[in-house]
């Protein structure tokens, strides 16, 4: 299942409490992604991702705002 959270215009620590709420929901082969434009989240978020072992890849557009592809597991194949 893949989770959608939109966090634009939200300030922090709405997407950091929203985003913990949806890490525990996903399963092993979920996807999670978020889109913030709040400095605070955009510093936190990535913090407590790696804090609790998660993998997730980070995308920054021109306007400033950040989308986070988050997973339990890692999807790129090792060869």
């Amino acid at each position: 299942m893949i989770y959608k959270y939109d966090g634009r215009g939200e300030k922090c620590p709405v997407p950091l409490v929203k985003l913990r709420l949806l890490l525990k929901k996903m399963q092993d082969d979920d996807q999670c992604i978020i889109t913030i434009d709040d400095t605070g989240s955009i510093n936190d978020i990535p913090k407590l991702l790696d804090k609790q072992g998660y993998f997730y890849q980070k995308q920054t557009t021109e306007m400033g705002i950040v989308e986070i592809s988050i997973s339990r597991t890692s999807h790129t194949s090792k060869n």
